[in-house]
């Protein structure tokens, strides 16, 4: 497993990859393709946002867009695994070492719908904070009702 921060040489890699999250949540999110069968993206690469691409092997297995929101503080705004590589916790490991290169405190929110995305996210927080990590429903602005974890890295271990 390897992970590399999207540049100008893997960009369209990542973009390959994020068509393929936003039709895993077309359906939640009730986004149709374009005429050319492109989703628009709700994240993109730019300003405080960095991408980081996942290869298992080689092969592109996953991406995941960081906002640097302010010193220290960072969201996961989006994460992706393609489903052939959803096994021997690959997700998990990603979002671990990301967590660890990086530090400080972190938001992560899944909109009204992504159970599966609120499981996974419980499961990594769990064990990754020993439980030490906060969650609430709230509004957001962009995305409606929203599930939200946060934790702060320097007090996620014992």
């Amino acid at each position: 497993m390897k992970i590399i921060i999207v540049d100008p040489s893997n960009q369209h890699i990542y973009m390959n990859l994020a068509q393929a999250y936003e039709a895993e949540f077309s359906k939640i999110m009730q986004k149709r393709p374009d005429e050319n069968g492109l989703f628009p993206l709700d994240t993109k690469l730019e300003g405080n946002v960095t991408g980081y691409l996942l290869y298992v092997d080689g092969v592109p297995a996953g991406h995941t867009a960081i906002a640097n929101e302010s010193e220290g503080n960072y969201e996961v705004c989006d994460f992706y695994v393609v489903p052939y590589f959803r096994k021997n916790k690959v997700g998990k490991r990603f979002i671990t070492q990301v967590f660890e290169m990086l530090g400080g405190r972190w938001e992560i929110k899944q909109v009204a719908g992504a159970e599966h995305a609120v499981t996974f996210w419980r499961d990594v927080l769990s064990e990754y904070t020993s439980g030490n990590y906060s969650e609430d429903t709230y509004h957001d602005e962009k995305w409606g009702v929203v599930t939200r974890q946060t934790f702060c890295h320097s007090s996620h271990r014992d």
